[in-house]
């Protein structure tokens, strides 16, 4: 009992002491010109400037998933490795069916945990949250008691805390399942929260988005509170980032694993947890369809700040825009040589603070643009650690008419004999999205060759096929590709985008416009297929998917794949595995679909070929046109993951907060 109660109150009490006396002694704030803020108690909330800086810490918690740690994990599905000296790393641990690694603090779970620090390494989820809960529900019981101030500025605090309140709750359940739903700032009592269902902890989630919803603005710079920092709001809550949250919690709750429960685990111990892929809760996704729609509306209507990033590019695998053009898919997840400007164009929708060009300015060059290129002579600089695509999120890249290559029939990857694709052209024709996002055979790796000394030399174009330099197991490339969406090529020592002066900034958004369209897709296709729609969007679940093909230039939706519901469902869970590929949401995707244990989601592969082509051939030709022999997969890893990998397991010290807290099935 002692052991007990000395983690009750480190999780609820003690490590939210700093919640009553708060004093930021840097003068610096933690979003752009926010207010600044010296309270100390009974004086946090008595006016806006002051409960507002009380609020700031909250907004400086949110941990940034690419700059935690040296080597950062974040993508655990099927469409990413490590090579071997990342192997202690997040990632190949999930491969392995580790999931307890994620408490030793080598990912954005659970890194650090200094709330008032400018430091990305210091910020993780799991201490964060439970902290933050805290922050939120003593903001809320304590502004009756001391708050005096315009209504709008009430509405603005009250709805940021329900917004901050709900969203640290709903990233640990995505991980952990249901938990305890914390509306009270506890303070020396033992409180007795038993541990809800997913389901019912999202119900209360969708409660609070939907009052955060409600309070605050689309835009604060027309509000009469933002007016004093006008123009650098962009990443304070708004009205169009709750409702966002409010259609995603609804519709991981009505997602399959959710929905089907026990039944679902059961199914994945006997290996038929896919049999329930398609069984969503009607009623929930149709309330998400709801609100995602709310949300589209505004946007298609042109009332808010937001819209999709144009993919406008003369050179489209150098990140060349097309001249004149307003905005850029790739300053979405990274700016180059915009003085440290934060990544997210008009798309992104909610992110946290970054700190490049602020007391941390280096950090994505220090590490993150390292992470993602070939290592032989040391082309790219710093360690052997590479983020690879597996030949599995490859293939997931269409052809550019729209057509899928394969089709997933009895666990096995089928061709879809209407695709076009040629396996002797594995390149050709593919949708725009692959040219943007992936490094493959041939491409032109170092543009500026000619300052790269004698030993790089012979890395300026990537040798990628089977038996070439460039796929060494170590420092190389396993699967026979590398990733360039977050990170452009040109990080390299040839091109040194990673110097100080190209002043490189990535940051990754938790979430942005294109996912609101396909969860609103996915939502509206779980009730009614391709044809479904919410009663306040004029859009159909296949005219949103559209939406994203249109702005690549990429075909819509073809006739037979919309014509039956669970083939649509496929199709959208295929743009989703392409459109946020490398993002972060793969594992939880394929989580709450129930296929993390079903073939072929649990065993990641290579693409293998021989070069018809002569070296020189890709000096002066596209390498999409390449003709290629003996193109076929092969098996890196086999996932063998069971019914309890579904979710994390939580922490062994803390599994016995109350006599009903319990861990999570099979972690005990």
């Amino acid at each position: 009992m002692k052991h007990i109660n000395y983690i009750i109150k480190a999780l609820f009490c003690g490590v939210f002491l700093s919640c009553v006396v708060v004093s930021f002694t840097s003068c610096k704030s933690y979003l752009d010109k926010a207010p600044d803020s010296n309270v100390a108690e009974n004086e946090a909330f008595k006016n806006f400037k002051n409960f507002q800086g009380y609020v700031e810490e909250i907004y400086n918690c949110i941990p940034d998933k690419e700059k935690c740690n040296w080597c950062p994990s974040w993508n655990w599905g099927d469409d990413e490795v490590f090579n071997p000296e990342a192997y202690d790393r997040m990632t190949h641990q999930v491969d392995l069916g580790n999931y307890r690694a994620w408490t030793n603090g080598l990912c954005w779970l659970n890194r650090g945990n200094v709330p008032t620090s400018q430091n990305s390494f210091d910020h993780s989820l799991y201490p964060h949250a439970w902290y933050c809960i805290r922050k939120c529900n003593l903001g809320l019981e304590n502004m009756e008691k001391y708050f005096y101030g315009s209504d709008e500025e009430r509405n603005l605090l009250q709805g940021q805390m329900y917004f901050f309140r709900a969203w640290w709750h709903f990233e640990m359940m995505c991980y952990l399942g249901g938990i305890p739903y914390v509306e009270e700032a506890f303070s020396s009592e033992v409180p007795n929260l038993p541990r809800l269902s997913f389901q019912e902890a999202a119900a209360k989630c969708a409660e609070d988005f939907r009052k955060a919803a409600d309070l605050l603005p689309i835009n604060w710079d027309d509000t009469a509170a933002g007016v004093s920092t006008y123009g650098n709001n962009q990443l304070r809550i708004n009205k169009i980032m709750a409702l966002g949250y409010l259609g995603k919690c609804l519709l991981w709750a009505g997602s399959p694993l959710m929905e089907n429960k026990d039944e679902g685990v059961v199914g994945a111990s006997k290996g038929g947890a896919g049999a329930l892929t398609y069984k969503y809760n009607t009623t929930l996704c149709s309330k998400a369809a709801e609100a995602l729609g709310e949300l589209l509306t505004y946007v298609e209507s042109g009332q808010t700040q937001y819209d999709l990033a144009k993919f406008e590019y003369s050179n489209v695998y150098d990140h060349v825009r097309e001249t004149g053009s307003s905005s850029c898919f790739s300053d979405i997840f990274y700016t180059v040589s915009q003085n440290w400007q934060m990544p997210g164009s008009v798309e992104a929708i909610f992110r946290g603070p970054s700190f490049n060009g602020d007391g941390n300015a280096n950090n994505s060059n220090w590490n993150t643009s390292k992470v993602f290129g070939p290592k032989n002579a040391k082309v790219v600089a710093h360690d052997n650690v590479i983020h690879q695509p597996t030949a599995n999120l490859i293939d997931q890249y269409g052809m550019k008419n729209g057509q899928p290559i394969y089709f997933v029939q009895d666990g096995r990857l089928v061709l879809n004999p209407n695709s076009g694709w040629d396996p002797k052209y594995p390149y050709k024709n593919r949708d725009p999205r692959f040219y943007h996002d992936i490094v493959f055979d041939g491409f032109h790796y170092v543009l500026a060759a000619d300052v790269l000394p004698t030993d790089m030399k012979p890395y300026e174009y990537c040798t990628l096929y089977t038996g070439g330099d460039m796929r060494d197991v170590a420092i190389s490339s396993q699967t026979g590709y590398f990733c360039q969406k977050l990170v452009p090529h040109q990080c390299n020592e040839g091109d040194q985008y990673y110097d100080w002066g190209h002043s490189l900034h990535c940051y990754l958004p938790y979430m942005r416009l294109a996912d609101i369209y396909l969860m609103y897709a996915e939502a509206c296709a779980a009730v009614s297929g391709a044809t479904g729609k919410a009663t306040n969007c004029s859009l159909t679940a296949e005219a949103a998917i559209n939406k994203l093909r249109d702005r690549v230039g990429c075909g819509n939706v073809v006739a037979e794949v919309k014509a039956e519901r669970h083939l649509f469902i496929d199709e959208v869970r295929r743009e989703r595995a392409v459109e946020l590929a490398f993002e972060g949401f793969r594992w939880c995707d394929l989580q709450r679909w129930l296929l993390l244990t079903e073939a072929p989601y649990n065993e990641k592969y290579s693409h293998e070929f021989e070069r018809v082509k002569s070296d020189a051939w890709y000096v002066t030709n596209d390498p999409a046109k390449a003709e290629v022999a003996n193109f076929h997969s092969e098996s890196i890893i086999k996932r063998n993951l069971e019914a309890k990998h579904y979710w994390f397991p939580f922490p062994d010290k803390e599994v016995y907060l109350f006599p009903e807290f319990k861990q999570n099935k099979g972690w005990e």
